[in-house]
C-alpha cells in the first residue's frame, strides 16, 4: 500500500472513532428533550447544549500549545464536528420564529454567538494553561 494512502486511511480512521461517540452524545442529548430557560422559551435546548460543549472542546483542542494533529483529526473534526450543527442550530432558530418569537430567536442567535466565543476562547485559554502545567 502506499504511503500516501495509508496516512489517508488513518486520518479517516481518526475522524470516524471521534464522529460516532459525538454523534451518539449528539442523539442522547436530543433524546433528553428540551431544557427550558427562565424567560426565553426554547433559548437552552438539547442542540445549544451540544453546541456550548463543542465549542470549548474546539477551543481547547486547537489551542496553538496543543499542536496534536491525531488528536485535532479525532475530536476537532470527528467528534465535535458530529456533535455540533449548524443546521440544528438554525432549525432552532425558525422554529422559534414560526411560533411568533422573534425576542426569543434573537435570543437563541445571540446567546448562541456570544456563548460559542467565550467558550471557544475558554478552550483556547484552558489548553494554555495545562500545557504550561505539563511543562512546568
Amino acid at each position: 500500500m502506499k504511503p500516501e494512502l495509508r496516512r489517508e486511511l488513518c486520518d479517516l480512521a481518526l475522524v470516524a472513532a471521534g464522529a460516532i461517540p459525538g454523534a451518539l452524545l449528539r442523539w442522547r442529548l436530543d433524546s433528553l428533550g428540551q431544557v427550558v430557560a427562565s424567560g426565553m422559551r426554547g433559548a437552552v435546548s438539547a442542540e445549544f447544549i451540544a453546541n456550548m460543549i463543542g465549542c470549548l472542546l474546539i477551543g481547547l483542542v486547537l489551542s496553538p500549545t496543543t499542536g496534536r494533529p491525531r488528536l485535532v483529526l479525532a475530536v476537532g473534526i470527528g467528534f465535535c464536528g458530529s456533535l455540533t450543527t449548524f443546521s440544528a442550530w438554525m432549525l432552532a432558530v425558525a422554529r422559534t420564529l414560526r411560533a411568533g418569537e422573534g425576542l426569543a430567536a434573537s435570543g437563541v442567535l445571540g446567546l448562541s454567538l456570544v456563548g460559542g466565543l467565550v467558550l471557544v476562547n475558554l478552550g483556547l485559554g484552558l489548553g494554555q494553561v495545562l500545557q504550561h502545567q505539563r511543562r512546568g
